[in-house]
């Protein structure tokens, strides 16, 4: 495969993955908002730390208007981190790789690019229907998923799209993690509705519940996050389907450096795979997920550079 082509495959599904958790997250923060009750410490301002480049100022500005603030993250061209941005790089990336793609994926990519940037969704941002306006575009980040999982051939063009699929997966979730850590003396017990925020933004909710009987809910929390190889948001699930798509690329195309790339990868995976909650809380969470974010982007370059010759 030419390496635009695996670079362009393996940013579409990036792209895909970076819409269908911030609309979650903004989904779960906008619901949350609406909520005065004691438990609430999610606000605004996790989702400006991860979907904008606002400066301080201009984040309290837009911190009491609901209004603009989807406007910003949603439909605002002149943050590069915005929905409609995303899903312009989305189809970019898409257009030019179509015979790598299937009918159904293409046309679904292009119905999302073309929903995203419709006229009408101004207005409807404006007429208080809101939440049904960011729960049809996350059905429809579902539903690429599903397309994609149905149609594509399991090929080098499926190994690249899912492994940038889980690499920003990952990156997510430590994102969200850390935003909503930091601040907080994990040495002291929160309720589990405390964290609901950030289950809620991981689709996680529910797979807490049923899955974790103690009353440690920081400890739980963590561990869901970071370590559960049976969520499939959490950190380690991401880096295991990594591992098993980077063995296939790496077998298909047998590149100069495999045995560093692997290795690299390999001590990224280890550090998590090996690791527990005790460990993590010693090491200092903010710590544990800064390291791991950091190696996780040298991977990235790494990765980058042997297959997509960067310069």
């Amino acid at each position: 495969m030419l390496s635009r082509s695996a670079d362009a495959l393996f940013w579409l599904n990036r792209y895909i993955e970076r819409s269908e958790g911030l609309l979650r997250t903004l989904h779960t923060t906008y619901v949350l908002s609406l909520d005065k009750g004691p438990h609430i410490n999610n606000s605004w301002k996790i989702i400006f730390e991860i979907f904008s480049t606002l400066n301080e100022e201009e984040k309290k500005e837009y911190e009491n208007n609901s209004e603009k603030i989807l406007e910003h993250i949603l439909i605002d061209s002149s943050n590069v981190n915005s929905l409609r941005m995303i899903l312009n790089k989305a189809r970019e990336n898409a257009r030019g790789m179509q015979d790598h793609l299937t009918k159904e994926v293409w046309e679904q990519v292009n119905y999302m690019y073309h929903r995203i940037n419709a006229k009408t969704i101004d207005a409807q941002l404006k007429t208080n229907n809101e939440i049904p306006v960011i729960e049809s575009l996350l059905k429809n980040c579902l539903l690429y998923t599903g397309i994609v999982d149905s149609t594509m051939s399991r090929g080098e063009s499926w190994d690249f799209m899912n492994l940038g699929k889980y690499l920003e997966r990952s990156m997510l979730t430590i994102d969200l993690v850390e935003k909503y850590i930091v601040g907080n003396d994990l040495s002291e017990e929160k309720d589990i509705l405390y964290w609901r925020g950030l289950l809620f933004s991981l689709s996680g909710y529910e797979f807490h519940l049923k899955n974790y009987r103690s009353n440690e809910a920081n400890y739980n929390v963590l561990h869901q996050a970071v370590l559960n190889s049976n969520f499939p948001h959490s950190v380690l699930y991401s880096l295991e389907r990594m591992k098993k798509y980077l063995e296939n690329i790496v077998a298909a195309n047998d590149p100069t450096d495999q045995t560093g790339l692997t290795r690299q990868f390999g001590r990224v995976y280890s550090s998590v795979q090996f690791g527990d909650v005790d460990m993590i809380l010693n090491t200092g969470v903010t710590d544990y997920l800064s390291q791991l974010r950091y190696n996780l982007f040298q991977f990235s370059w790494s990765f980058s550079q042997t297959y997509f010759s960067y310069s």
